[in-house]
């Protein structure tokens, strides 16, 4: 059985969606919830299926796991083993799984994890937590297929410069170093968002970490976590993937539970493709009634464009009124769905690290392949501006990083279903037809 998507374009979205909590917030954080023998309970944690496998894979190193209510986890580490191997079957399909590095050493002095998989789109070194792991004073080996182990007979706090401002070192070094002996800064960390709330997680167990979020982060090592209970700040890049939406569509659409200060490079480029974009405490209303507008836009480190938006940006890109550039200065492999847009009529080229977008006055429907959670995002995007009908496939990309996106979609108005079996011959275009 074969679960896909059937996309009916031509639907402009109205109305107003809530926001689900981040995914790249509530992975380290479930991750961090074992460094204290104590009870946590984390709320507004998306229903998605990263979460899923991360929660399975602290319970199978002895962590209990109690479910409150959809988006409401009580998380006991009392029992955790740090002798287990953390390399249950889901953990190898997700980049989070090395979020258990770094917060086992940090409590138990050592740990046996799965490799991170999750989509291709380019690199995930280890290169920089490696660094970080060993100027704490722990070693690193990898010397059985697919599983890093790490080792510590103590850790102390250093200096420690990190060459990019990686979000996945920052995280595991903050995790090894809140309880470390003395005094470890990182500087040149990542700023994300969901790096402070992390950092704020960690403050509220007991921890002493500064200046997340800045250039440099100062942690002062404490002896012990405690519980506590704690709520995961809104997805930027679901609110984001939302805003391009109302946008590409020219709709009107209001995103509710939002922080808006993390949607300002998006809020911009969306401003300059005409969009009209305004902001709440904790609401942004987008409302678009044209083509958009030529820009150009290149990928950075927060607070610069995400590079988890690129791909609904292009999309957007791909309708405006001229040519425009997009450069993709994080991820090496992240075109790769081009081919896609390309199949429903769009003009793109990619040079490198740059795509060259010429704007068209429509898509068209046509059967496409989810080559990764964003590009599957952008491509549903693309579907509901398209003449005709799309379908598609692969779209557990999707759900691994979305919580109910066609019941979210089809709320606003968009015509879109998920079905779970094969379609019928008349139901859907054949490979190459056009609507």
């Amino acid at each position: 059985m074969t679960a896909y998507y059937k996309v009916e374009g031509g639907s402009a979205l109205y109305g107003d969606v809530t926001i689900s909590g981040a995914k790249n917030a509530a992975l380290p954080i479930i991750a961090a919830s074992v460094m204290t023998g104590e009870s946590v309970t984390i709320g507004n944690v998306p229903d998605i299926t990263d979460i899923r496998i991360m929660l399975e894979a602290v319970e199978a190193i002895g962590a209990s796991v109690e479910r409150l209510d959809r988006h409401t986890f009580r998380i006991c580490g009392k029992d955790v083993d740090p002798s287990i191997k953390a390399d249950t079957e889901g953990l190898h399909t997700i980049r989070s799984s090395y979020y258990l590095l770094g917060a086992l050493l940090g409590r138990f002095r050592q740990a046996a994890v799965a490799l991170p998989g999750g989509d291709d789109i380019g690199s995930r070194r280890m290169n920089l937590h490696e660094k970080g792991f060993r100027a704490l004073g722990a070693e690193i080996s990898y010397d059985v297929p697919g599983l890093a182990r790490v080792r510590a007979d103590a850790l102390k706090g250093a200096p420690i410069y990190l060459d990019t401002a990686s979000v996945g070192a920052t995280m595991n070094i903050i995790m090894a170093a809140v309880m470390a002996e003395g005094v470890t800064t990182i500087d040149n960390p990542a700023r994300e968002p969901h790096i402070v709330d992390l950092a704020n997680f960690l403050n509220q167990m007991g921890a002493n970490i500064r200046g997340a979020g800045t250039d440099t982060v100062r942690i002062t090592g404490v002896p012990s976590l405690h519980g506590t209970s704690y709520s995961i700040i809104p997805d930027q890049i679901e609110a984001g993937t939302f805003m391009i939406a109302g946008a590409a569509t020219r709709g009107d659409i209001t995103l509710r539970g939002v922080i808006p200060k993390h949607m300002e490079s998006i809020s911009a480029k969306l401003r300059e493709t005409g969009c009209t974009v305004t902001c709440e405490k904790d609401a942004i209303r987008v409302f678009a009634s044209a083509r958009p507008e030529k820009t150009n836009v290149t990928t950075l480190p927060y607070p610069g464009f995400p590079t988890d938006m690129q791909p609904m940006m292009t999309v957007l890109l791909g309708l405006s009124k001229g040519v425009s550039t997009v450069t993709e200065n994080v991820f090496d492999s992240r075109f790769r769905y081009i081919g896609e847009l390309c199949r429903m009529g769009a003009c793109m080229r990619v040079f490198g690290k740059t795509a060259v977008v010429e704007g068209v006055e429509a898509y068209r429907g046509a059967r496409l392949t989810v080559p990764d959670i964003r590009a599957g995002a952008a491509l549903v995007i693309a579907a509901m501006c398209a003449d005709g009908v799309s379908e598609i496939r692969d779209i557990g990309h999707i759900e691994r990083g979305y919580e109910d996106f066609p019941e979210k979609l089809s709320a606003l108005g968009a015509r879109i279903e998920r079905a779970e079996s094969d379609p019928q011959p008349q139901d859907f275009l054949r490979t190459g037809d056009v609507v």
